[in-house]
């Protein structure tokens, strides 16, 4: 809770320089933040100091519901599955994605890699917040109270070289946009992407519409050290030979967003052509042509070195064909030798539509089970933006029809085979998954339905009724990571299309639920410190209570100060 107090203070004081919040003001909020008994209660007031008074955007917080009871993992040992120890294992979380994100904090602080999140800004539940208004949708006061809290855990959980990707509908895009310039930082953004979700409307009653075929995807990076991806094009050639080896032309001209005469003045000079074609600094009786840098943007453009290192290797590595100026680039093992070329912000692929994804999750779980889910390769882009590591995890906090996990398993499967290895010797990938669902109950969703959505989530409830499970949302979430990596249903079933073109992904999946226990509970073996399993947040067992008791209280918010001096005492 400390890192976090720091957190929200260090963002505080900046909306102070920022000049949106006045230093009394914050001042106050600081202090209160620093008194909060819980994280609850610290994110909470420094919601009080979220406003936009520079862009004119102001949203009415609603604030989460404060509770007494600790909130821990439960490990379901049903639904979770392991297969083979020396592959990774992957985590769905059940329960409120808030608390769920409170519970990840003690373990992954600071290790997550990728967060793609698709938050429900339609007419989906948003859990608390789930309240509607015109047309049956959520209200945007509601989305961004909602998603308030929830990216500022997100962005603790971020490493520095982090970044987070959000789906959003174009309605509500700018304001989702300004949140998470709130809380992500302005600098931290990267791109709104626009994606081609589908052909759009191609009728409509009114004469002033348009067909919107578009949805956008934020990007945001954690921090300075954050990098993307550059696409590999091709490899560079080295056409040219002389004693020094092989080498390739590039042009002497800087390029780029500092090739200006304004970002490098002494890096701008003119060049002397003479008459046998040499190159000079000094301006000669034989010089028969003068050259300056070119334009850049209507602005000078300036060269590659400056005076000194000109003069010195002008003769050995510089080529002017009569029009350009060229240095010699030679050929170094040690160098990479790809080119890359940057990614474009924008998503048109057929591979990345909405229909897309529908086809691919009825092949899982069948036709029509959840609506507008997004396809595996928009999350793979997303996470082939972020330069690799040797391990890497990939969080999405609104796991829906779990695209996210399916995409991470379909990665770890397609570098595999991009090594040249038989298909029986394929490794697991270096990537691991965290999804987590709200457990939200499939019969209310279907008394509110309208429209086509009602067939969905008729086909839903049966399909939890035909493997013997609640009509929760978070079990089709958990049905499809299990089929695609085990090949088959809980119940057993392999008899769907998916299985019978694939080869599961094989591995394991921890399944943990959202358990609540009293502060005040202190009946034997149903205190905290009973009931909270410290191994499924990456610990080994405590030798002994009194360090369990150290590792709850500072770890858990809402541990009753009394208990933990007397359990110590005993």
């Amino acid at each position: 809770m400390n890192a976090t107090k720091e957190s929200l203070i260090a963002e505080i004081e900046k909306r102070v320089s920022d000049k949106i919040l006045e230093q009394t003001n914050a001042d106050l909020l600081i202090k209160l933040i620093n008194n909060a008994d819980s994280l609850d209660e610290a994110i909470n007031i420094a919601a009080l100091g979220t406003t936009y008074k520079r862009t004119g955007l102001h949203f009415d917080k609603r604030l989460e519901k404060m509770s007494d009871t600790i909130k821990y993992f439960k490990k379901n040992e049903v639904l979770s599955f392991h297969t083979d120890d020396s592959k990774p294992t992957h985590k769905l979380i059940i329960g409120d994605n808030y608390e769920a994100l409170q519970n990840l904090l003690i373990q992954y602080r600071g290790k997550i890699d990728v967060i793609y999140i698709d938050p429900p800004y339609g007419k989906d539940s948003m859990g608390e917040f789930a309240k509607t208004n015109y047309q049956n949708a959520i209200t945007r006061d509601n989305l961004l109270s909602m998603l308030y809290p929830r990216l500022v855990l997100a962005k603790q959980l971020l490493s520095d070289e982090g970044v987070i990707f959000c789906s959003i509908d174009d309605k509500n895009q700018a304001y989702v946009k300004c949140l998470f310039d709130e809380v992500m930082g302005e600098s931290n953004f990267i791109a709104c992407a626009p994606r081609k979700t589908g052909a759009g409307d191609a009728a409509t009653r009114s004469s002033s519409e348009l067909r919107k075929p578009f949805d956008y995807l934020l990007i945001f990076k954690r921090g300075n050290d954050a990098e993307l991806q550059k696409k590999i094009v091709g490899e560079k050639e080295y056409k040219y030979c002389d004693q020094l080896g092989n080498y390739k032309l590039d042009k002497f001209q800087a390029s780029g967003s500092d090739a200006t005469r304004k970002a490098r003045p002494n890096l701008y000079y003119p060049i002397y052509v003479t008459k046998n074609k040499s190159l000079s600094l000094k301006e000669t009786e034989d010089c028969i042509e003068t050259i300056l840098p070119q334009k850049v943007n209507g602005e000078d453009g300036r060269w590659m070195w400056k005076p000194e290192k000109f003069e010195k290797d002008k003769d050995d590595y510089l080529i002017y064909d009569g029009a350009t100026i060229y240095r010699k680039t030679y050929y170094d093992e040690e160098q990479d030798q790809n080119i890359y070329q940057v990614e474009k912000a924008w998503i048109d692929g057929g591979e990345f539509r909405n229909a897309k994804g529908t086809s691919d999750l009825s092949e899982i779980i069948g036709k029509n089970m959840f609506n507008n889910p997004k396809p595996i390769a928009l999350v793979e882009w997303c996470i082939n933006l972020v330069p690799k590591k040797e391990k890497q995890i990939i969080l999405d906090f609104f796991a829906g029809s779990a695209t996210t996990g399916h995409a991470v398993l379909d990665l770890n499967r397609s570098e595999a085979k991009d090594s040249d290895l038989l298909e029986e010797e394929i490794p697991e990938g270096n990537r691991t998954f965290i999804l987590c669902q709200l457990n939200e109950k499939l019969d209310g969703a279907l008394k509110s339905a309208i429209g086509g959505a009602k067939t969905t989530i008729e086909n839903q409830i049966a399909l939890c009724d035909k493997i013997g499970r609640p009509h929760e949302l978070s079990e089709i979430t958990a049905e499809r990571v299990r089929r695609v990596m085990l090949g088959s249903s809980l119940d057993g079933t392999k008899d769907f299309e998916w299985a019978k073109k694939n080869k599961p992904y094989g591995g394991n999946l921890d399944v943990y639920e959202i358990e609540s226990v009293s502060n005040f509970e202190w009946t034997e073996g149903k205190t905290p410190f009973d009931v909270i399993d410290e191994t499924l947040y990456g610990k080994e067992k405590f030798a002994n209570i009194k360090e369990k008791i150290e590792w709850v209280c500072g770890n858990f918010d809402k541990t009753q100060k009394y208990q933990e001096q007397q359990k110590t005492e005993e």
